[in-house]
């Protein structure tokens, strides 16, 4: 097959993938036990779940929207 035919270079779907998987982590982050109704559990809103978990999803999509636009300088000449 010719390189044309793919909407999409092998570096580009390295991004993706890795971009993906830093929002599989990002949203790893955020997931734990709950409270109940008859036990409180503070660690709901502890500083993982509530800014650095949203901040590395944040980061996994910035990265996955690089990698859709992302064009390397082999494919400009």
């Amino acid at each position: 097959m010719d390189k044309r035919d793919f909407a999409f270079g092998k570096v580009n779907y390295i991004l993706l993938a890795v971009g993906m998987a830093v929002v599989v982590l990002g949203f790893l982050l955020m997931s734990g036990s709950g409270s109940t109704e008859t036990a409180y559990d503070p660690d709901i809103f502890s500083a993982r779940r509530i800014k650095v978990a949203p901040l590395v999803c944040l980061a996994g999509f910035v990265s996955m929207i690089y990698a859709v636009v992302y064009r390397s300088k082999a494919e400009d000449k």
